[in-house]
């Protein structure tokens, strides 16, 4: 399963996950096989109360396209309803994927700042996010998620210079996203 996560994390469409990450966290994985092979991942990450994320989806990229990750994701959000959670995020390179499930764009301050305990550990944290922040409101008889604000799908990046070093998310409150305007110290 390592390997399979260090294929993408190195073709940077995945980000980078520490063997002993794997290990410890290993309990949250939905796992699919072929002739004993592993050949996709996906993990679901209890983070706080009524919410969950979804994170390490990758299949194989030879059985790409036969449904793999669709069934990966719908196990995932599966065992977040039996735990009577009723959202689920995910920070994704990705969002075409999660669109097609009814995931909808966020700003990663939408989120609590729980979300952010792994930013922290991120190769790309503080200059620059990669990801887009996603989520999907479940049905079931929890209490109702309190509303969150959604937004058009762009990235976090957006308005910035190609090649730019992007801050990360979280923006401070009061300051809009977006390249240093003259006379803003940043």
């Amino acid at each position: 399963m390592h390997r399979l996560l260090s294929h993408f994390a190195d073709k940077r469409e995945l980000l980078p996950r520490a063997i002993s990450e794997v290990y410890e966290n290993l309990q949250q994985f939905h796992v699919a096989e072929n002739r004993g092979a592993v050949i996709g991942a996906c993990a679901l990450y209890v983070t706080w109360d009524n919410l969950a994320e979804v994170k390490a989806l990758a299949v194989a990229e030879e059985h790409q396209g036969r449904g793999v990750g669709k069934s990966l994701l719908q196990a995932c959000l599966a065992s977040a309803q039996e735990l009577g959670i009723r959202r689920v995020f995910t920070l994704t390179i990705r969002s075409g994927f999660f669109d097609r499930f009814g995931f909808r764009h966020v700003s990663k301050e939408q989120l609590p700042h729980k979300v952010w305990t792994e930013c922290v550990r991120c190769i790309y944290f503080p200059e620059r996010c990669i990801e887009y922040a996603m989520v999907k409101d479940l049905p079931g008889s929890g209490p109702a998620p309190s509303p969150i604000a959604f937004r058009e799908a762009r990235a976090p990046a957006v308005n910035w210079p190609q090649g730019a070093i992007v801050p990360s998310e979280p923006v401070v409150p009061g300051v809009p996203p977006g390249p240093p305007k003259k006379g803003r110290k940043s």
